[in-house]
């Protein structure tokens, strides 16, 4: 599934292709995704300009003046830039944006689990945006405000991190990764962790996430980038699948284990 690093190289990807243009034409060959795509979005969005295109955890906001569409990738979802002649359309490309200059903005998504929607302003905050905690990067994400946030809770710090309402975008892979590099071990009851080791982990999620992020995000099945090209950064894993393997800084065999039924990967060595 495209977690932050693939969902902002994705935006990075395509920011240069499509900002400043005017979208021609919007075609809706199949809208049935997550939920379906509103029939009158190419009415919308004809003749707009697209003015920015920002991230909100893992979704895509495309500023049409005021309004926003909003694109999320799910877990096969892609976003390709092409320009004439245009490759033949495939059985999973749903969504076509054709600009004012000829560029095509194709979106592929073979399970259908990622969504197009329109976010008129005068809506107010879509329930999918609305109770979002901080960005990784943003300021408020501290260990003053993780310390707070997590005094009562009993879960595994793994869950924590994962948890959109504590903070937004750090999925399995990341933040398996990033609990690595804190000396931190997925099971540790969030609530147990102190200041120190909190800031810890503030500075190795957003350490990892930089890391990913420029190394065009990790392609485990069907994520590509805007060109084409697959993310590199599953070539730098410490823990995440890992299993069975020696771990990278101590050689200690790497560990597996099931939270919220997600595979979690450790060193008990590194990670305490």
């Amino acid at each position: 599934m495209p977690e932050l690093p693939e969902v902002e190289t994705t935006r990075r990807g395509i920011a240069p292709h499509t900002i400043g243009r005017r979208v021609a034409a919007l075609t809706v060959y199949d809208p049935r995704l997550r939920w379906p795509v509103p029939a009158d979005l190419p009415d919308r969005v004809r003749g707009r300009r697209i003015d920015g295109i920002d991230r909100r955890s893992k979704y895509l906001l495309l500023a049409f003046g005021a309004d926003r569409m909003l694109v999320h990738l799910g877990m096969t979802g892609s976003l390709r830039i092409w320009y004439p002649p245009f490759p033949p359309r495939g059985k999973h490309d749903h969504v076509e944006l054709i600009l004012d200059d000829g560029t095509l903005v194709r979106y592929r998504d073979p399970r259908r689990f990622g969504a197009m929607l329109w976010l008129p302003a005068t809506a107010g905050a879509h329930p999918l945006l609305a109770s979002l905690g901080p960005e990784p990067f943003d300021a408020a994400f501290d260990a003053d405000y993780l310390w707070r946030v997590l005094r009562s809770r009993t879960a595994a710090i793994k869950l924590a991190l994962m948890d959109n309402h504590v903070v937004v975008g750090v999925g399995n892979i990341y933040a398996s990764e990033a609990l690595f590099h804190a000396g931190i071990r997925p099971t540790t009851p969030a609530r147990r962790l102190s200041r120190r080791r909190l800031a810890r982990l503030v500075d190795a999620v957003r350490s990892v996430l930089t890391d990913a992020i420029a190394k065009g995000g990790s392609t485990l099945r069907d994520y590509v980038d805007p060109a084409g090209a697959p993310g590199y950064f599953q070539l730098a894993y410490f823990a995440y699948g890992r299993e069975g393997e020696p771990c990278r800084v101590c050689g200690t065999t790497i560990r597996m284990r099931r939270l919220g039924g997600r595979a979690s990967f450790y060193c008990p060595a590194c990670q305490t």
